[in-house]
């Protein structure tokens, strides 16, 4: 998860992982630990809450108005109907960090 080398995926596994050897929890219960945090934000989410996490960014349910578009097979105008949305706007700091991350590694073409 680590390492400039390393790109790809994080997965739920891997933060588990790297909950389990910063605390030394069991395995299971970090595991847990994290699954229990991600369904917390899910189910604000669903209740129409912001989820603001100091210093990583805020999640929260938008609404989208029902627009023309078109049927990309058949190039028809067909309605896209209303819906919800998840944004995510990342904070300050996090984009400060990222920044410098990708300033270290290089960028990637």
């Amino acid at each position: 998860m680590t390492g400039a080398a390393m790109v790809g995926t994080v997965t739920r596994a891997d933060l588990a992982e790297a909950v389990h050897s910063a605390v030394g929890l069991t395995r299971q219960d970090c595991a847990q630990m994290v699954e229990r945090t991600l369904d917390l934000v899910v189910e604000a989410l669903g209740r129409g809450e912001e989820v603001k996490l100091s210093g990583f960014g805020v999640f929260q349910v938008r609404a989208k108005r029902a627009r023309m578009g078109r049927n990309p097979k058949t190039g028809e105008p067909a309605e896209i109907g209303s819906r919800r949305v998840i944004s995510f706007r990342a904070s300050q700091l996090l984009k400060a960090r990222v920044s410098a991350a990708v300033g270290r590694r290089g960028t990637a073409s």
